[in-house]
């Protein structure tokens, strides 16, 4: 199937390195970054999901789960977590989804045809708390995912749920952003953003993140 932004994502129940796992169950109510690799004991990957582990506090100031997956066993992931324990000083403290029946990574379309009918493309998704999928983002096997640019996007999605903005290029938190252009009431604005804003053009205004 393919997904689209804005879609439920879709649920599953399948085995994992901490046990079985429903898969909007263990969403509950948090955001959930759920990315996939071709396989255990592959070189970026391994160096992926040892920063993933070091981002523990980072994601939960932001109410986030992390959550791995490959075709491989859980036995295989065990053996591969140790690995990731050693090699990049840490301790793995996120499920990795062992889809050992393919049965995840084709409701996620994550089955790479061109490279083999087992491998899963590198696919990231961010999923918000009412399951919906919020960003979708495909690396080459080459390219080590950028951690930073998710928990910045993480920060983008999570302001502007809360407020009538949006954030430029380049955003970081702690940026000026951008009134929405369907706001157009001056006294809305005044009240959603105290602070007052500066008005490039009719439709580029711009105004201190209102959360700060």
């Amino acid at each position: 199937m393919s997904i689209k932004l804005g879609d439920i994502a879709p649920n599953f129940e399948q085995d994992s390195s901490e046990g079985p796992i429903k898969f909007h169950d263990w969403i509950g109510d948090s955001w959930v970054v759920l990315f996939s690799h071709p396989a255990d004991f592959t070189p970026v990957c391994t160096t992926e999901l040892g920063l993933t582990a070091k981002l523990k506090d980072e994601f939960a100031a932001r109410g986030v789960k992390a959550i791995a997956l490959s075709v491989d066993p859980v036995e295989s992931h065990t053996r591969w977590i140790d690995d990731i324990n050693e090699t990049q000083a840490t301790v793995v403290n996120f499920p990795i989804i062992a889809d050992h029946d393919r049965k995840v990574s084709d409701l996620y379309d994550l089955i790479h045809p061109n490279a083999s009918d087992t491998l899963t493309v590198r696919s990231l998704f961010i999923i918000d708390p009412n399951k919906k999928v919020r960003l979708m983002i495909t690396y080459p096997a080459s390219t080590g995912r950028n951690f930073n640019e998710i928990l910045r996007v993480i920060d983008s999605l999570q302001l502007t749920d809360n407020y009538k903005c949006a954030t430029p290029g380049n955003w970081v938190d702690g940026d000026d952003v951008v009134i929405v252009p369907s706001l157009q009431d001056e006294e809305e604005i005044k009240r959603r953003f105290p602070k007052g804003y500066r008005k490039v053009k009719p439709y580029l205004r711009m105004t201190p993140q209102p959360n700060r």
